[in-house]
């Protein structure tokens, strides 16, 4: 789950870090009270998405005032004029593909005459089983390509978590950033706060980008990116009020509440697979033969056959889908529990695109009987590759 950059920023200020005044603003008449809230001369007006890119994306709107979803302004009314433009308008970025977000959400917020700016995040190392720190010097711009161009510009350590944060952890950080003197102390205090806040709300990534020294001499956060482990959000009711389902793809959403494990993709051919290494095979072998799965879809291991209908459905309900692959091999997941739920899915929502159906493992036969005698058109497959090539040439010759 992800939240929006001001609802993070008002997150870690409860840890004590160091963050810009601001307040967010959901209708373009609330704009001039919130800027005269604040201090001036100069506000910044940031479109809220979720999406990185935001200060270099494109409005597709004309009447948005052209560049940028983050915008200096130098008096109350330009803050005005801004938020009247931005509020409601789509924005492009470089994460948000062609067809952008809508903006919905501004943040107005004080100025900082920055003097320096650095990169900052704390995620979760699968390889180690540790939080790990990523520290750069080079803030501001696109960390990727620091790391392909620039590698020994990042410097990344792990945290252990028998000891948790302590003060190497920090120093390593400022010696990172080439940090002396008090600065080098408020970024070991900022450190110990990030980890505090990592661990206490079960973070999966924050990251700061970019963080700044002002010319005050001030370690602040200027921008910062959240993102919650899923499983861990029972824990937290106060992290889950801050959901935004319209940042949301339906169809995600609506599988989250049959705890089935979507991602919608780009592609045009639909995926059921049980087991995320086995839908990770089907999609590669989709694009093995020239085409691009629609989604990732796994069903799970103990998946029923309500389960598995309402898995169908998310995928009838995406119109860029052409074909539909079921590739399934049970072990708990049974084939024929399966097999149930496609034909149910089918027989209520109909079925307008082909269907090819591989099944393999537990109650096999019993699963392929109910397809055969369903009366449905679906092709069977007798593996994974013959289930792709038969899909791809369904689609391709419909």
């Amino acid at each position: 789950m992800n939240i929006h950059e001001y609802q993070a920023k008002a997150l870690l200020s409860e840890f004590g870090v160091a963050i810009s005044k601001g307040v967010p603003v959901l209708k373009a008449t609330d704009s001039d009270a919130a800027a005269k809230s604040l201090p001036g001369p100069v506000w910044v007006v940031k479109s809220q998405i979720h999406a990185g890119g935001r200060g270099k994306g494109t409005f597709k709107e004309a009447s948005a005032g052209g560049k940028g979803g983050v915008r200096i302004a130098k008096s109350v009314a330009e803050v005005n004029e801004f938020a009247k433009q931005m509020l409601g308008a789509t924005l492009v970025t470089v994460q948000t593909g062609a067809q952008g977000k809508q903006v919905n959400r501004l943040y107005i917020e004080e100025g900082s005459d920055i003097d320096k700016e650095f990169y900052l995040s704390i995620l979760v190392n699968r390889e180690t089983s540790k939080v790990s720190f990523v520290v750069s010097t080079e803030g501001g711009v696109n960390i990727e390509e620091v790391a392909h161009k620039t590698p020994e510009k990042i410097v990344s350590f792990s945290v252990d978590p028998a000891t948790g944060i302590m003060g190497h952890h920090g120093r390593t950080v400022a010696k990172a950033l080439n940090l002396t003197g008090d600065l080098a102390k408020q970024a070991e205090k900022l450190a110990a706060q990030l980890y505090a806040a990592f661990t206490a709300k079960d973070m999966a990534m924050l990251e700061i980008n970019p963080l700044v020294v002002t010319k005050q001499g001030q370690l602040r956060v200027l921008d910062a990116k959240v993102s919650f482990d899923d499983n861990a959000l029972f824990r937290h009711p106060e992290i889950v009020v801050l959901r935004d389902e319209t940042e949301e793809d339906a169809k995600e959403i609506e599988a989250s509440k049959y705890d089935l494990n979507y991602v919608a993709l780009d592609g045009t051919i639909g995926c059921m697979v049980n087991g995320a290494g086995l839908a990770m095979a089907t999609m590669d072998i989709i694009k093995l033969y020239g085409m691009s799965p629609a989604n990732f879809l796994d069903v799970g291991g103990s998946a029923s056959k309500e389960k598995v209908a309402a898995a169908f459905k998310i995928i009838t309900a995406d119109p860029n889908v052409r074909g539909i692959l079921v590739n399934i091999f049970g072990g708990i997941m049974k084939c024929d529990v399966i097999a149930e739920g496609v034909v149910a899915a089918v027989k209520e929502v109909g079925l307008k695109v082909p269907l090819v159906v591989r099944l393999e493992g537990t109650n096999v036969d019993a699963g392929k009987k109910i397809i055969r005698e369903s009366g449905l058109n679906v092709l069977p497959a007798d593996d994974l590759d013959d289930a792709a090539q038969k899909i791809v040439k369904a689609v391709k010759g419909a």
